[in-house]
């Protein structure tokens, strides 16, 4: 079994990307990969609570989100710059994370066979 790392840094407001990528997340699960989402910078807006798509035509991404761990995709990184310089916290996010400084980012990339970035 080959491990995937998806780091996504993708702007809340790009629905179609997103969506896309976690289509692409959950195909490469559904094959019994070991898949592992990283997001960082605007990306962290993706997992807020009490969050609507907003803008016609996006879709609601947050139940994408929610199911992740169905399909046993359960380790999703948050860097936690990316969260202080938004002034969020961990308690404000949609899903338990495990939260990385950068440089622990930079030693974890090291340990998956693929990475893919969107």
């Amino acid at each position: 079994m080959k491990s995937f790392l998806f780091v996504m840094q993708i702007d809340a407001y790009d629905g179609l990307k997103i969506q896309e990528v976690l289509d692409q997340v959950l195909i490469t699960a559904a094959f019994d990969q070991q898949v592992s989402l990283l997001l960082l910078d605007d990306a962290v807006y993706h997992l807020l609570k009490n969050q609507g798509s907003g803008l016609v035509g996006s879709k609601d991404i947050s139940a994408i989100y929610r199911s992740l761990q169905i399909y046993d995709i359960e380790q999703i990184y948050v860097e936690q710059e990316s969260l202080s310089q938004r002034g969020l916290n961990q308690e404000q996010l949609l899903i338990p994370v495990t939260l990385l400084s950068r440089q622990k980012v930079a030693t974890t990339l090291n340990s998956f066979d693929h990475i893919l970035s969107a």
